[in-house]
């Protein structure tokens, strides 16, 4: 039996909507893969109601898609018999709600337009069909729950939460379902049997992200180097071509959207869009390249900030998706050898061992912490503050050190916690050397911003901190995988 893992909240929305003694237009977008559909079916499978569901055809003709309507009509509404299908979405809908008003008054129906943008082909007026449907007849009716979706997340935005036409603002409730924390991700693995310790969810978390879809090819009695080995770097493995058809399924134009988020994968710290209208095709007149990167971002492919306190600097942008970094730094650029030469199977193992190693698991443990900021507040027990990261770049020409901290929480109690993210197999060992750079960081801070607040250290490391005179003396909190993975 299958078992809807976490999505409480969520859930709890799809509760809200389908009790209301109104009629309900839910959206839900997220990330293709992170389980928008599978969330969708359960959750009505198991309430008592007429669920119709029809999910768009990805590059499908306008024939395509409204022959796949009348399927499902004919499934739903007439024992599955075979209905012909219509030649426009006008004429579609309206043979939908004939059959929704030859149901039962008081039996409820839920309506289920699965992967929404597929469906609303070039020149369809699909959008203006069901603009006309929901205003005219469906919204009328008690029993009624419609529910689109789509993988697409700028699309869902743009066209259904932000539409300017008929659909502006007709929508009720709208759910953007994000990857599973650290916490549901241990859950979803211990549904299907995999005992893996908290160290070895991480591993596998800062490739595979919290995408339920990718987790679930996870074998069971593999380590995670084991599994990462066997998804990534076979010419089979699932995670080997994922990425091509995942911004294909996403983006019409997905050459350009790839090129940017190359661009933005070069640079650890995160890349200005100085430099990615520098190195990328467009400039920054007639909005393109803004609507490129908010494409992006709405897809949880990267994270724009304001460096704190020194916001002139412009927006960084810095890539959050754990498996595109993942693949652009190490499955490309050897995607070919692998290929021609089979690649032995303790690739990862052994790669493992090698310096640029520690710095991909460092970028990728602090891509982790991003997400897991209501973890780090508790463990911190900070109620209200500002999220942000700060750089200091000095002029050109000058003496001046440069300095970046990568986390910090500007509080409303007079104070600042600047948090150190590392990602080490042993304790991390503050030593002299170390304990003068953080020094000279927090001193730059303070000069250059020109804060009188009160400065707390935190250190979240995956596998803590060694006590040290150095640790006693600096650090006043430390969080470790035990708090990251709290609920």
């Amino acid at each position: 039996m299958t078992q809807i893992i976490g999505r409480k909240q969520e859930q709890q929305e799809l509760l809200e909507a389908f009790s209301s003694k109104n009629a309900e237009f839910v959206v839900v977008y997220g990330r293709r893969r992170v389980g928008k559909t599978f969330l969708i079916e359960e959750f009505f499978k198991k309430q008592k109601c007429t669920y119709f569901n029809v999910i768009g055809v990805q590059e499908g003709l306008l024939k395509e898609q409204l022959e796949e309507f009348a399927k499902a009509i004919g499934k739903t509404f007439y024992k599955g018999a075979s209905i012909a299908a219509s030649s426009t979405w006008m004429h579609a809908f309206e043979e939908l709600t004939k059959a929704i008003e030859g149901l039962p008054k008081n039996n409820k129906v839920v309506l289920f337009f699965d992967e929404l943008p597929w469906m609303v082909t070039r020149r369809s007026r699909m959008l203006q069909a069901l603009d006309y449907y929901w205003n005219r007849h469906w919204s009328k009716y008690q029993n009624l729950k419609l529910v689109v979706c789509g993988s697409s997340a700028s699309w869902i935005i743009k066209n259904i939460i932000h539409h300017r036409g008929g659909l502006h603002n007709r929508y009720t409730r709208s759910i953007l379902l994000k990857p599973f924390s650290l916490f549901e991700t241990k859950a979803f693995l211990q549904n299907k049997e995999i005992k893996l310790n908290d160290r070895q969810i991480l591993q596998l978390y800062m490739v595979l992200g919290g995408i339920p879809h990718y987790l679930a090819q996870v074998k069971r009695g593999l380590s995670a180097a084991q599994n990462i080995n066997y998804l990534c770097f076979r010419e089979n493995g699932i995670l080997f071509s994922e990425f091509d058809k995942l911004f294909k399924s996403l983006f019409e134009d997905a050459k350009t959207y790839i090129e940017l988020i190359k661009i933005i994968a070069q640079v650890r710290e995160g890349v200005s869009r100085a430099l990615i209208e520098e190195q990328s095709k467009f400039s920054s007149k007639g909005g393109t390249l803004t609507d490129r990167l908010n494409d992006l971002e709405l897809a949880g492919f990267i994270k724009s900030f304001l460096p704190t306190s020194h916001q002139r600097q412009g927006v960084y942008y810095r890539i959050v998706d754990e498996y595109s970094y993942f693949y652009l730094r190490w499955i490309e650029p050897i995607k070919h050898t692998l290929i021609a030469q089979e690649l032995a199977n303790n690739y990862w193992t052994d790669k493992a061992k090698m310096p640029e190693h520690l710095s991909w698991m460092g970028y990728a443990f602090e891509s982790v912490c991003y997400k897991h900021l209501t973890q780090i507040r508790n463990a911190l027990n900070i109620k209200a503050s500002r999220v942000g990261a700060w750089r200091y770049s000095p002029r050109g020409g000058t003496s001046e050190s440069g300095a970046q901290i990568d986390l910090l929480f500007e509080r409303d109690d007079g104070a600042i916690t600047i948090c150190e993210i590392k990602c080490t197999e042993q304790p991390f060992n503050i030593n002299k050397e170390y304990y003068n750079q953080l020094l000279n960081k927090i001193n730059i801070y303070k000069q250059v911003t020109r804060t009188s607040k009160q400065i707390f250290i935190a250190f979240i490391s995956a596998n803590g901190i060694k006590e040290t005179v150095y640790s006693n003396e600096l650090i006043d909190n430390t969080i470790t995988l035990d708090n990251l993975f709290q609920e």
